[in-house]
């Protein structure tokens, strides 16, 4: 498959992907587990979701690798894996909130952030009735459209984030967030991050940082910022909760001036 019709395969699943989440939060939500707290939930729907993800691309790529947040990773042949979040946003889903979505990134070269490059991405957020999507080279697109980060902010940055469920990180997160408010307009915390760097790319917010997210949190939201002329980074890489930032040129480049001097 070339790139284009890898990203086509991304959106088309994301869709019905999509589709099955939304019908489920209409039947009613079920908790499967707690994670890594016990804010940090699981639903059945995740566990569903990412079956059907991971069954479709198995029938459509079986020597592709895989890394879901459900289910884990496998490894495969062809040098891509796809990187997916089928809930990004499972609190927001349980209550009913519609700002989650089913994140679906493929990348090549080794399934790691900094090892790997971003092929093509979709982000389905069903409950807004939205889909981003994006393809090496071509750009970043939403309802026909090409998506631009920012290039200005005469009243200051608007700014997202979101905080870890373990309430110890709480008192560093908030640390963060009043270094960077003094080049925010506001700050909006919508609580998927896949949502909130989709946005970015389609210049609703200017910029979005946060700590401790995991690959499929911001695998296919980097790739859309990337091909909408912002950039993605990540800093603390070695210790327990990385800090990602991204932004159009001018956001990014004072995010990473304020965030490296915390």
């Amino acid at each position: 498959m070339t790139d284009i019709e890898l990203g086509a395969l991304a959106a088309e699943i994301a869709l019905e992907a999509g589709e099955l989440a939304a019908r489920r939060r209409r039947e009613g939500v079920h908790l499967a587990a707690t994670k890594s707290t016990l804010a940090d939930i699981v639903t059945d729907a995740d566990r569903e979701v990412e079956a059907l993800i991971r069954d479709r691309l198995a029938a459509e790529r079986p020597d592709d690798g895989f890394l879901g947040e459900e289910s884990g990773a496998a490894g495969g042949t062809s040098g891509l894996t796809w990187v997916v979040d089928p809930i990004d946003g499972t609190v927001n889903y349980s209550y009913g909130i519609p700002a989650y979505s089913v994140s679906i990134a493929v990348v090549e070269g080794e399934p790691e952030p900094e090892a790997w490059a971003g092929v093509a991405a979709a982000v389905c957020a069903p409950g807004l009735g939205e889909l981003f999507t994006a393809v090496r080279g071509e750009g970043a697109w939403h309802d026909g459209a090409r998506l631009a980060v920012t290039t200005e902010t005469p009243a200051g940055a608007l700014l997202a984030t979101g905080f870890g469920y373990d309430p110890s990180t709480h008192d560093g997160d908030l640390a963060t967030v009043r270094r960077v408010m003094t080049m925010a307009r506001d700050l909006r915390r919508m609580g998927s991050a896949a949502i909130d760097l989709s946005y970015v790319a389609a210049g609703r917010l200017d910029g979005f940082f946060e700590r401790g997210l995991n690959p499929w949190d911001f695998a296919a939201g980097a790739i859309l910022v990337g091909e909408a002329g912002g950039a993605v980074s990540r800093i603390d890489t070695d210790a327990p909760r990385p800090l990602l930032f991204a932004g159009g040129p001018d956001v990014h480049a004072r995010l990473a001036g304020l965030l490296a001097a915390g």
